[in-house]
């Protein structure tokens, strides 16, 4: 086992984002760290009263407990801050992401996670 490193995976609000966190369960198998899972709702989102995105929310809650990860859902306008400061205040050194549609190198939010967290090795995951 390689040192125990911990493991933060981006989810969105969408059920199919079962496969990063297993994604990340599978990296706690080789690392031995502690895993989390976060998704970032942009202030005054009111996902709540959307059901189809609160069953998402709740599912994949459901999902992070299956795989002893602790869910959080933050609120930030600025995604790429948010997950900066999750990731340094618990000591994050390996990111799981979705792949976004369109060219990765493109993906204003990768870009940025790639220069604010230059130690961090980044796991991006396929459909």
């Amino acid at each position: 086992m390689k040192n125990m490193q911990h493991i933060l995976v981006c989810v969105t609000q969408q059920k199919t984002c079962e496969r990063l966190i297993k994604k990340g369960a599978e990296l706690k198998k080789d690392f031995g760290g502690e895993l989390f899972v976060i998704h970032v709702a942009k202030d005054g989102d009111n996902f709540l009263d959307n059901p189809m995105q609160n069953d998402a929310l709740e599912y994949l809650f459901d999902i992070s407990k299956e795989y002893e990860a602790s869910m959080t859902v933050l609120r930030s306008n600025n995604v790429v801050e948010a997950i900066e400061k999750f990731a340094k205040e618990n000591d994050i050194s390996q990111i799981v992401l979705g792949a976004a549609p369109g060219d990765v190198k493109e993906n204003i939010i990768l870009k940025g996670l790639y220069e604010k967290l230059p130690k961090c090795e980044f796991h991006i995951v396929n459909n």
